[in-house]
């Protein structure tokens, strides 16, 4: 019986005050998410910070342990609707950190654990969960004969619009001179084997906060593995806690740690490794202001080809962020049969119109965008 012949019955069963709103709830829920990553998992100090907050029982559990300490949290990181902070820390990150005052007792984080997984995940939180992805079938197609780029946006975590808006200028302009077909999508509906078939890589713009459901991960990692290109710019590696494994270990290559703070944007110097396809024409060294990035591992221990670093003496970072003399911000590797560049520059805006990191990014996506001999074997 269709949807319509069951709404007119009901309506003459029951009135129309009754049969109608039924029914658009009950489509409702057909069309919701509820195939996201951690759909049902057990809450726990290491769940999304929003996944606590928007349970009345695991918000309560975590506000009698923690006390002021967690209902006094900044506005900044309780936020319940994405793109928020909260969707990239978890009450471990933040608790023992020392980012809500001094670090807590390792046992009473540990009795908060322990209390939070006792609580049932109802179909209800599972459907909260899963709010802030999609599957809207979002079908980007690109034109041309250039190299074929797919750029993402879709931002569940920290949006900086900004820098998002300038790396997006930038690509388009750099895909005018360079004859390349580019496609801009917000939608993780969009990260499917038909549409990525029709790329020769995509773009995680600023990506920050966990934003593909287990398919469209699915279709990602298999795209790329088989050939696939991708490149990261800068907060697309920038969340304190995730929650992807092979996203973070594998494609990109490293957790990040933190940054500077007061001040926050410092002028550095950069220092090219050797020579590659990707620097090709770029001086040795050059000068750059931006958001500095460390990470908790170097990704040379992966494997990549760095291609970058940090001079740390010239922006002084604090103790607990530094890396010492090696210190990547730039680097490239093979992803199965695919290829992968991440570069951690891109929180000012301003540094997309210089003139070394646009070379760098144009040849970047060139080298992303076409197989390479070395990632074939």
């Amino acid at each position: 019986m269709s949807m319509i012949r069951t709404a007119k019955l009901l309506v003459g069963v029951m009135g129309a005050g009754f049969a109608l709103p039924a029914l658009a709830a009950n489509a409702v829920t057909a069309n919701a998410v509820t195939d996201c990553p951690m759909a049902r998992a057990p809450y726990s100090i290491d769940s999304p910070l929003i996944d606590v907050l928007i349970n009345p029982a695991a918000k309560a559990a975590a506000a009698a342990e923690l006390g002021e300490s967690f209902t006094g949290l900044n506005p900044f990181l309780t936020g319940t609707k994405a793109p928020t902070f909260s969707v990239i820390v978890s009450l471990r990150g933040v608790f023992s950190s020392g980012q809500a005052g001094p670090p807590k007792d390792p046992a009473l984080l540990a009795r908060l654990d322990a209390r939070l997984r006792k609580l049932p995940v109802s179909s209800a939180d599972q459907l909260a969960r899963c709010a802030r992805y999609d599957h809207e079938p979002a079908d980007p197609r690109p034109s041309g004969k250039g190299l074929h780029v797919l750029v993402f946006e879709k931002i569940n975590g920290f949006l900086d619009a900004k820098s998002v808006g300038a790396a997006r200028e930038a690509l388009q302009g750099l895909a005018q001179e360079n004859g390349w077909s580019m496609q801009v999508t917000d939608k993780g509906g969009a990260i499917r084997p038909e549409v990525l078939a029709r790329y020769d890589l995509v773009v995680w713009n600023n990506i920050s906060g966990d934003a593909l459901t287990l398919p469209q991960r699915r279709a990602l990692k298999d795209w790329v593995e088989h050939g696939g290109g991708f490149v990261g710019i800068h907060g697309a590696a920038g969340d304190p806690a995730t929650f992807w494994d092979w996203y973070t270990d594998s494609l990109v290559g490293a957790a990040f740690l933190g940054h500077p703070a007061n001040p926050q944007f410092r002028p550095a110097t950069l220092h090219l490794e050797g020579q590659d396809p990707v620097t090709r024409g770029i001086p040795a060294q050059f000068a750059m202001t931006d958001e500095w990035y460390s990470f908790r591992a170097n990704p040379r221990l992966r494997g990549v080809r760095v291609l970058a670093t940090l001079d740390e003496a010239s922006y002084d970072p604090p103790a607990n962020l530094r890396m010492g003399a090696d210190h990547p911000i730039a680097w490239k590797h093979c992803v199965g049969r695919g290829r992968a560049f991440y570069s951690a520059i891109g929180h000012v805006p301003a540094g997309f119109d210089d003139a070394n990191y646009r070379r760098m990014l144009t040849q970047a996506v060139e080298w992303a965008g076409k197989p390479d001999p070395a990632c074939a074997k």
